[in-house]
């Protein structure tokens, strides 16, 4: 068997090359940067960290099952912290010796039944052939930078950008969007700026990261409750331990619980309680300086920044290899080509509570699928049958997510898991009955 090719050496691309590995599949990985960790190693070329990040799942929902954070480390930890995690993970793998640092993916394209690809390491490209492609660069990387209404004569930055909160020493910041890390940057501009306004379009549903002194993540899960009923258990627990956004002066949101990611904040609420963040609408239009929202206020910046997130982004693969349709590649379990057997895309997928475990589980399939496959597994034909079936079916488990483009590759967790875990048993039926020999002999590439 021909090695496969995975980009990226994130949490992502470091379970897909340990499940390679794992069942013997010959692989190579390539990561930009000179070492693991991908988003979660500040200082990666492509890393979109901030200085006082953290963890907005809880360390036990979010950990490798096989590779549990150790009892020191933070409930919510540092990225700091899980830099030095996926460090260890690697080494107690071995994952390191598959990878090829410092080296970019330049360009992917077929070549008959395999994939060309080409690298640059230290200015020098190096063209390569792989009988398949694990692309697992991240969706968080590449900024969405919505037009302003207007030309802004201060700075103008976008979240991506971000780094330490001495940016904003005696600004008046005006902060646009309020996902995550949008309102935690908020609450880092308190500290350090004149003045912090927060511009919103839409409502948001903020939950705290406790409950109780236990991870609000964590809470509950026993039992399987109907999707309905967690969305109006957790809509009201919401409005119970924090009460709603109207009453800090935000909009009210016109969706229900988890139809779009909820912000795990309440610090920025304590602060717009406490007048140190105002609240301002949608904008209408920018003028020097002054900002007028579309409510008639007007205020006078010196900083704006967009924390209006991501696009995903592979530009060293046509578009068309991946099926893109719309937003986002259509894919089955957002990663099965519906004809394609030898390009997979990891990690293109979101759900609130899937944690690394969940993608870990994801690139399993696929390594199993792989193996199978080559095996000529009745279990695989039918796994083949079934995506090519099923690849415009999204494994929404009924939820009616916003139509926006970060959430295009939403997925439920219990619905997605579900699927995914079914067929990942139905291959292991035929593993275990197969006495088959490994399919991998070196890791080199032809």
């Amino acid at each position: 068997m021909k090695p496969y090719a995975v980009i990226g050496a994130g949490p992502m691309g470091l379970c897909s090359v340990r499940n390679l590995v794992k069942h013997g599949i010959p692989c190579v990985g390539f990561e930009i940067h000179g070492d693991v960790g991908g988003l979660w190693d500040i200082d990666s070329p492509t890393s979109t960290m901030y200085e006082s990040a953290h963890l907005i799942s809880s360390k036990k929902m979010t950990e490798f099952a096989e590779f549990p954070m150790a009892d020191h480390v933070a409930q919510f930890p540092h990225h700091s912290e899980l830099r030095a995690y996926f460090r260890a993970y690697a080494e107690e793998f071995g994952l390191y010796e598959c990878y090829e640092f410092n080296t970019e993916v330049v360009h992917c394209a077929r070549d008959g039944d395999d994939w060309q690809i080409t690298t640059r390491c230290n200015g020098e490209e190096q063209t390569r052939i792989f009988g398949g492609l694990l692309i697992a660069n991240g969706t968080l990387h590449h900024p969405n930078r919505p037009q302003l209404p207007g030309k802004f004569a201060g700075a103008l930055l976008h979240s991506s950008e971000y780094r330490d909160p001495a940016v904003f020493d005696g600004k008046r910041v005006l902060l646009v969007g309020c996902g995550n890390s949008g309102a935690d940057i908020a609450v880092d501009a308190v500290h350090r700026a004149k003045s912090v306004d927060i511009s919103l379009r839409r409502g948001y549903y903020f939950l705290p990261k406790f409950i109780g002194g236990k991870p609000t993540d964590a809470l509950g899960g026993r039992v399987r409750l109907p999707r309905f009923v967690q969305q109006r258990i957790s809509a009201a627990l919401s409005r119970f331990m924090l009460g709603r956004p109207s009453q800090y002066g935000l909009p009210e949101p016109d969706y229900r619980m988890f139809e779009s990611h909820p912000v795990i904040n309440s610090l920025i609420l304590h602060h717009i309680g406490h007048g140190d963040i105002q609240p301002r609408g949608d904008m209408a239009s920018v003028e020097g300086n002054t900002v007028t929202f579309k409510d008639g206020r007007s205020g006078d910046y010196d900083m704006i920044l967009l924390a209006t997130g991501y696009k995903l982004h592979y530009p060293f693969i046509d578009s068309a290899e991946l099926n893109w349709n719309g937003y986002a590649p259509r894919l089955y379990l957002n990663v099965f080509h519906p004809e394609s057997d030898n390009v997979f895309l990891m990690g293109m997928v979101e759900a609130a509570g899937l944690g690394w475990e969940g993608r870990n589980e994801q690139a399993e399939l696929v390594a199993l699928y792989i193996r199978q496959l080559a095996c000529g597994a009745e279990s695989a034909r039918r796994f083949r049958a079934c995506k090519r079936e099923r690849a415009a079916t999204r494994a929404d488990g009924g939820m009616k997510y916003l139509q926006l483009e970060r959430m295009a590759y939403y997925v439920h967790k219990d619905t997605y898991l579900k699927t995914l875990r079914g067929h990942t048993a139905d291959l292991r039926r035929d593993l275990a009955a197969q006495d088959t020999p490994r399919l991998v002999s070196s890791p080199g590439a032809a």
